[in-house]
């Protein structure tokens, strides 16, 4: 990005983390170059330089972090030692989760949720909770009180959403990777905005997070933000050894390109029919056609889903956001507040009790989208 110096902000520096990404931290940690200590004492030392500018930690735990960092023979796994965080919707015993809401006074957690205890057997050193928007509803990581979560390239910019403060943390240097979720982009978003790798795994592929279970339409999935392909490839391939999904293919550790020519789709617009702007639509082709160059076969393709997606998948949304302010004291905390929720919660809402009567068909077609994307996908390798 082409903005003034002042308008951006990083903490890497000539510490025990340099610039290496979690693969080769945990390598320099592995063979010696340096301890789990010093490098969790140099994260520490970034988030406490990057906490007044970037705000993308709303809880954290470095006294313990530093005190595990000491016993690294306790840990096993791929990436031992290498710092992180994980997202505020997701519990970790002994930080409270808030979910980015006024309405959840945050709780500290008794147990650690079932992803995050998935990530962790890899040997990261949680250092807090990463901020996202209320109940993870928006785009942007900025709430109705208090400062927003800022982009590093540019901090007059948003650093997306919902996963927005685990793209920040990454992308200033704090950590090397952080957890993310995702259901309408909130991975996919914030590492556009931040630029990350986000891939969002498919549905199953890791072990499910809380939310996902109770929804009649899981789309949630679980997965890390990252500054390097390979660390984003390392993280599923152990997670994999960790959990694997018997109705699906296994990964490997993917640590190359395969040699095979694939057939390629390519979608220049929007699912929404909104036509795509000059500078995406420019970038998206010279990729295409780069593929074409590596030898791939690259069709241009219909969008893989019906017309009817993007009314049925906000009337979702709304519903999420009604179940939230009915059922919030169930789900939270008998102490939660439903009048606290921010103006999109709100809106979200009162969008769906207008129109709740759509529900059951909404559900079927969207159930039914499933389908339809796996029909069109049959003939491509990938999109």
């Amino acid at each position: 990005m082409n903005q003034p110096p002042s308008t951006r902000f990083h903490c890497f520096r000539n510490d025990a983390m340099a610039d290496n990404d979690a693969t080769a931290l945990a390598e320099r940690i592995r063979s010696g170059e340096v301890s789990a200590q010093e490098v969790t004492a140099a994260a520490i030392e970034r988030a406490q330089l990057a906490a007044p500018v970037i705000n993308g930690v709303v809880a954290e735990r470095y006294q313990p972090a530093l005190t595990q960092s000491q016993r690294p023979d306790a840990q096993t796994g791929r990436f031992v030692g290498v710092p992180t965080y994980i997202k505020d919707n997701t519990d970790v015993e002994g930080l409270p989760t808030g979910h980015g809401s006024q309405a959840v006074t945050p709780r500290v957690a008794k147990r650690t949720s079932p992803f995050a205890e998935q990530m962790l057997s890899q040997g990261y050193i949680c250092l807090g909770k990463s901020t996202l928007p209320e109940f993870g509803f928006n785009a942007s990581t900025e709430p109705a009180q208090g400062d927003p979560t800022r982009n590093p390239w540019n901090l007059d910019y948003s650093c997306g959403a919902s996963s927005g403060g685990a793209a920040a943390l990454v992308a200033a240097g704090v950590v090397p990777i952080a957890h993310a979720n995702d259901g309408g982009g909130s991975i996919r978003i914030p590492a556009a905005c931040c630029g990350l790798v986000g891939l969002k795994p498919t549905r199953g592929r890791v072990v499910d997070n809380d939310a996902a279970r109770d929804l009649p339409v899981n789309i949630i999935s679980d997965g890390v933000v990252t500054r390097s392909v390979r660390d984003t490839a390392g993280f599923l391939a152990y997670a994999e050894s960790w959990f694997k999904n018997r109705k699906l293919p296994a990964i490997g550790h993917v640590q190359g390109p395969s040699g095979r020519q694939l057939r390629i789709g390519l979608v220049l617009d929007s699912i929404n029919g909104h036509p795509t702007d000059p500078e995406t639509r420019l970038t998206v082709e010279q990729t295409a056609r780069y593929l074409e160059k590596l030898g791939h076969i690259i069709e241009p393709m219909d969008v893989p889903v019906a017309s009817s997606f993007p009314d049925d998948f906000a009337l979702y949304w709304g519903m999420l956001a009604f179940g939230v302010k009915a059922r919030g004291k169930k789900l939270y905390h008998p102490d939660f507040d439903k009048s606290r929720v921010d103006g999109l919660t709100n809106g979200l809402d009162k969008m769906f009790r207008r129109q709740f009567w759509r529900l059951p068909a909404v559900i079927w077609r969207l159930k039914r989208s499933w389908h339809d994307y796996q029909r069109h996908m049959n003939d491509y390798d990938a999109v």
